[in-house]
């Protein structure tokens, strides 16, 4: 049906079908290694398919003489020569060939601390051939990434990057991370890793676990340090909302503060331009040197200028009283803060990815959250909650503190005490609390015997205050 052309990278003429070289670039274009621990990588890549390359020993000889103990690191023309040869065999057939249909893809991916590496290919008579090499660098937020982010990461690029390949066949993913194979019917992981397991789910395949030494192909495409990088667009994981005010338009605030003090706009700009500004300006008032806005909620909120945005930003969210939120709470505390500008909640995302805290930590599930109890809704000193503190060494003859706190308000008192009976509570109680600040209506503390004993009931039932015991530790 095709005479000549491309079909799914493979180039179809009177020759029969060949390879596109698009495919091999990245092999093509490999430097030489600097450095002994690279010649380890490529002589373990080559040497998987070395039942395919007549006299592997004999070619690569000039580069294992580099390996041995002590040996200087000189590259010479023997080592560049033996280079260029494994090259050549691992960019041509028999190692490089046309895909066979009839039988199951691998893939075969690794991940390492600065890019990906993946590899399609093929199992025939128990030999295995390539059929696309591919590599990504990672990018500042991905290498913030904990290990099992970088490496389903992987396997989602290469299936991404392969998947007019593989969907509809039958797929072997290989990968040295054997958690990645729990991971696909795991329930409570992190909404990435959710997001990416629900991209797979399209392809029939299995993870089987690779042991590290055996992934040597992937292992040395993903530690690959090279100037160019081809193969494939970053994976898009963002959600549409998250691509809001993405449109990059001329400097909002220059323009705004412009006009408020000398009443002119842009001469380029076209009417429609001026209208959708003339639209907005009215919110805005200039009081030298600060931009002001009036916003939707009938607060006055300063205008930040591009310069100062990072600053805030960073003082939500990684400040001593940040805390590492997702991206739209520090979207919002900024805005409670009294600081807006339009690109917010995108740049709050944008700081979220960046975070090396956060991209390691991800979401926090049930099993992380303190447990929430719900407290009375009382007026202010209505209810207050008593216990001990201590011993601790004793100071001026005490060895106890005994503390009360109002559930409402947090107001806290105590008093040092000599020792922790029912003596000190009573008194603790006419003196500290119900003379100064009116009866309560109910007092929480623990079953201790200082608390749960007929004096205090006998008070308590006096004044008509309800006695509440909570579990130990907690009231």
């Amino acid at each position: 049906m095709v005479q000549q052309g491309i079909v799914l990278g493979h180039i179809i003429s009177k020759n029969g079908i060949e390879l596109d070289k698009a495919k091999v670039e990245l092999i093509v274009k490999l430097p030489p290694p600097t450095n002994v621990k690279g010649i380890r990588q490529f002589l373990g890549h080559a040497g998987f398919y070395r039942r395919f390359i007549k006299d592997f020993s004999k070619i690569s000889k000039p580069l294992c003489e580099l390996l041995v103990k002590d040996a200087k690191f000189v590259w010479d023309e023997k080592c560049q020569k033996s280079f260029e040869e494994l090259k050549q065999f691992l960019t041509t057939a028999p190692i490089v060939r046309a895909p066979n249909w009839k039988l199951p893809f691998e893939v075969m991916c690794d991940a390492s601390g600065l890019a990906m590496g993946a590899v399609l290919g093929k199992r025939e008579d128990g030999k295995p051939y390539v059929i696309y090499y591919a590599r990504k660098t990672l990018n500042e937020a991905q290498r913030n990434y904990t290990t099992t982010d970088k490496e389903l990461l992987a396997v989602v690029f290469a299936l991404d990057k392969f998947r007019a390949y593989l969907v509809g066949s039958f797929i072997v993913v290989f990968t040295d991370h054997s958690a990645l194979k729990y991971l696909l019917t795991k329930q409570d992981a992190k909404a990435r890793l959710i997001r990416w397991i629900l991209l797979l789910q399209e392809f029939n395949l299995q993870i089987w676990d690779k042991k590290g030494v055996e992934n040597v192909v992937a292992d040395h495409l993903s530690r690959l340090v090279i100037a160019h990088d081809s193969h494939g667009l970053p994976i898009n994981d963002d959600f549409p909302d998250e691509s809001l005010m993405s449109i990059k338009v001329a400097p909002w605030y220059c323009h705004i503060a412009n006009y408020l003090v000398t009443g002119e706009v842009p001469s380029e700009w076209s009417a429609q331009d001026k209208k959708h500004f003339f639209a907005k300006i009215h919110a805005y008032y200039c009081e030298e040197p600060f931009l002001f806005k009036y916003c939707a909620d009938q607060i006055i909120k300063k205008c930040v200028p591009e310069q100062e945005q990072s600053g805030i930003l960073s003082r939500c969210h990684d400040s001593a009283c940040g805390g590492h939120f997702a991206s739209q709470k520090i979207a919002m505390k900024v805005v409670q803060s009294g600081f807006w500008w339009p690109s917010l909640f995108k740049d709050a995302h944008s700081m979220c990815k960046g975070c090396d805290w956060c991209q390691r930590l991800g979401k926090l599930t049930r099993r992380n959250m303190m447990p929430l109890n719900p407290i009375l809704i009382v007026d202010v000193f209505d209810v207050w909650g008593i216990n001990f503190m201590g011993p601790f060494l004793i100071s001026f003859g005490h060895s106890c503190i005994l503390v009360g706190v109002d559930y409402v308000s947090k107001w806290v008192e105590a008093i040092p005490c000599r020792s922790n009976d029912h003596k000190v509570v009573l008194k603790f109680l006419k003196e500290n609390i119900f003379s100064r600040f009116g009866v309560p209506k109910a007092i929480i503390s623990d079953g201790g015997t200082h608390f749960c004993n007929k004096p205090f009931e006998t008070l308590l039932a006096k004044y008509g205050v309800k006695h509440k015991v909570a579990t130990p530790y907690h009231p």
